[in-house]
């Protein structure tokens, strides 16, 4: 299969969604990102990389930094995570309060901000700072040392985190962090302000698509453990639009807000997109329409 044609044409495939949707000016700095770009980049388990459009454009990963997250406390710490945040599906916008009251505290899935900053107070606790531990996993993965917070991001985020204060005040209530709730926010804030590109995330991603082995050949996590990140990814991994991105793209996958999406195609590659316009989930309209086209001319899929 010739990838760096079947890329080259998909982004002419869908220029018609390119711009679609709204960008996410909740956060101020996000809001001023030119909606009219596109990128997309795949890595193949073996190492190569292909890239078209605007895949060399940094942007910020947002929840797309949740998974690495995920998995470095699995790799650090086991399943003990998974006595603290459940593995289904929300079936509730990602920054929800509603369900996580109902539930006592324990949120729905490590993939929507309640569970993400349940995951991230672990990893600050294991590590001491989990913002530097899922920027050095990126380095590690990309060999690209220069990847780091874009601290505006961060900053713009920070000073518009009311409800996700509020979701940590009320995990804390629950006895559900073990941090204080300002250092939590802090390393959860320059965690999704991570700039990277379409490439970054592909190649950082590729273990997901080598039963969890990293670039240097050893094993970041167990196959059983990236397995189950996958699953998570599948069923949780685009908010209440998981079913609708199974339906659509047939893999598992990972939005975030700055209009990323990574995916994996087991034991084959991973895929990378960008483009800033959101659809009503949150997820990039473009991104799956990128994703869909991809996963419809190649066959690779888990069904």
């Amino acid at each position: 299969m010739d990838i760096q044609n079947l890329l080259d044409d998909i982004v002419g495939a869908v220029q018609p969604h390119v711009g679609q949707g709204n960008v996410a000016d909740y956060i101020p700095q996000l809001g001023a990102v030119d909606p009219q770009q596109f990128g997309i980049s795949v890595a193949t388990r073996e190492g190569e990389v292909y890239s078209a459009g605007d895949a060399h454009v940094d942007f910020s990963i947002q929840s797309i930094s949740k998974v690495f997250a995920l998995a470095l406390v699995l790799a650090f710490d086991g399943d003990g995570i998974w006595k603290r945040v459940f593995r289904e599906p929300s079936g509730n916008p990602f920054n929800s309060l509603i369900q996580l009251e109902s539930e006592e505290g324990i949120p729905r899935n490590p993939f929507i901000n309640a569970g993400a900053i349940v995951v991230t107070d672990r990893l600050l606790s294991i590590t001491g700072n989990a913002a530097h531990a899922v920027r050095d996993l990126m380095r590690q993965e990309t060999t690209k040392v220069s990847i780091d917070t874009d601290h505006h991001v961060a900053g713009s985020e920070l000073a518009n985190s009311h409800r996700n204060a509020s979701l940590a005040h009320f995990l804390a209530s629950c006895g559900n962090l073990e941090n204080p709730v300002d250092e939590v926010l802090d390393s959860y804030a320059k965690q999704c302000a991570l700039a990277m590109t379409c490439e970054d995330l592909a190649l950082a991603t590729r273990f997901l698509a080598a039963n969890g082995l990293g670039t240097d050949g050893t094993l970041l996590l167990s196959p059983a453990q990236t397995k189950r990140i996958n699953a998570v990814m599948l069923t949780c991994g685009t908010y209440d639009a998981a079913g609708e991105f199974a339906y659509r793209v047939g893999l598992p996958g990972k939005s975030g807000v700055g209009g990323g999406i990574v995916a994996v195609v087991p034991n084959k590659c991973s895929i990378s997109v960008w483009s800033p316009g959101l659809g009503r989930s949150g997820n990039s309209v473009a991104g799956v329409a990128a994703l869909d086209e991809f996963t419809t001319r190649t066959g690779w899929s888990v069904f």
